[in-house]
């Protein structure tokens, strides 16, 4: 890596703190510590974050366009109205984190801590989750759709109202889930592993019909 390459996470450090919005492009940050940073209106596009310390930093109305993440911390950070839109997250932890109104579409997430974590509406769909610990999470209202659940402890989890269609829940734990509310098309739960699951009678009916019942309303 060149001396201007290796500055550049220098610079952008010291723009930040000066409350200025940035653009980023295909730039690399590695082992910097951005403890606290406001980055509101900032965009990074194709950007990689490897060993990053974003522990309470704030956004609002930020971009993170198919940027990577690997060994990050966003604990205790606080982000409203910003987007992760098609990043990969790896090995990094979202403990205590605030999502409000945020867009996640097409993100990815791996071996990432993401309990507990507050999360207030938001576009999450085609988002992969598989084998995630999501115990106890309130993702109520989140728009899930196509989104991959597979393998994912979801017990005690609150998925109410959100919009499920075509999420995949494939060996799923959904122990005690809240479903009430929730939109359930084309969704199979038949081989998640159910008990104490509530459901209201719309999720009754595709619950049973996603083990082979067929449903017939009519007296």
């Amino acid at each position: 890596m060149s001396d201007e390459q290796s500055g550049q996470p220098e610079q952008a450090g010291r723009a930040e703190e000066a409350g200025q919005a940035e653009q980023h492009i295909e730039e690399s940050f590695n082992g910097v510590d951005w403890y606290g940073r406001e980055l509101d209106g900032h965009r990074y596009v194709r950007c990689v974050f490897y060993d990053v310390d974003l522990t309470e930093t704030r956004s609002r109305g930020a971009i993170f366009d198919r940027c990577e993440f690997g060994n990050c911390k966003f604990n205790a950070s606080a982000h409203t109205d910003s987007a992760f839109v098609g990043c990969e997250f790896r090995r990094t932890s979202f403990f205590s984190a605030r999502l409000d109104g945020c867009k996640l579409t097409g993100s990815s997430f791996v071996d990432c801590v993401l309990r507990p974590i507050t999360v207030t509406g938001g576009l999450w769909s085609s988002v992969l989750l598989r084998g995630a610990d999501l115990t106890g999470v309130d993702l109520t209202g989140v728009r899930l759709g196509d989104s991959d659940l597979s393998e994912a402890d979801l017990t005690g989890a609150k998925l109410r109202d959100c919009d499920l269609s075509y999420t995949t829940f494939r060996g799923a734990v959904l122990k005690e889930v809240d479903l009430r509310g929730a939109t359930l098309r084309a969704v199979d739960l038949s081989s998640a592993k159910l008990d104490g699951t509530h459901v209201d009678l719309a999720g009754a009916v595709a619950l049973a019909e996603s083990h082979g019942a067929r449903v017939d309303t009519t007296p």
